[in-house]
């Protein structure tokens, strides 16, 4: 029997890509934590930028979905210590954010985002552009 996962293009169980959701508000990081686990993925979450910069450090995630506005270190200045550190350098950065005025994008991917994606984000829709970046990456697992 097909596995319905699969058909529908994410991985297929869990041993996916292990992606780090930084949020700090517990009900977005649950809602996208959950979404993604039931699409194969593993996830870890962290609740500031801070948080995100040690867990990187430790889990070495294959992605990252960084809030921009956070406490204690903005997503804006973690993602650019994630990129100068050559343990974390490499490791994709989607911008999840409800900045959306004319600036904060190109601000974002001057940064090292990746990807930008704007808030309320139905969770489908980030999953999508997870895959995209996943699979744009050199030597990416199964088109992931």
């Amino acid at each position: 029997m097909p596995d319905k996962k699969a058909a529908r293009g994410g991985p297929r169980d869990d041993r996916g890509a292990l992606i780090l959701v930084v949020d700090d508000f517990e009900d977005n990081r649950e809602m996208y934590t959950q979404f993604l686990r039931f699409n194969g993925y593993r996830v870890a979450e962290a609740v500031d930028g801070l948080d995100a910069l040690t867990k990187a450090a430790a889990l070495r995630p294959d992605l990252i979905v960084m809030d921009l506005s956070l406490p204690r270190l903005d997503g804006w200045e973690a993602t650019r210590r994630l990129k100068k550190d050559p343990l974390t350098s490499q490791i994709p950065v989607v911008a999840l954010t409800g900045h959306a005025l004319a600036g904060h994008e190109e601000g974002a991917r001057n940064a090292g985002c990746d990807s930008f994606v704007t808030k309320p984000c139905i969770p489908a829709d980030l999953e999508a552009e997870i895959r995209r970046v996943l699979a744009a990456r050199p030597g990416a697992r199964g088109g992931r």
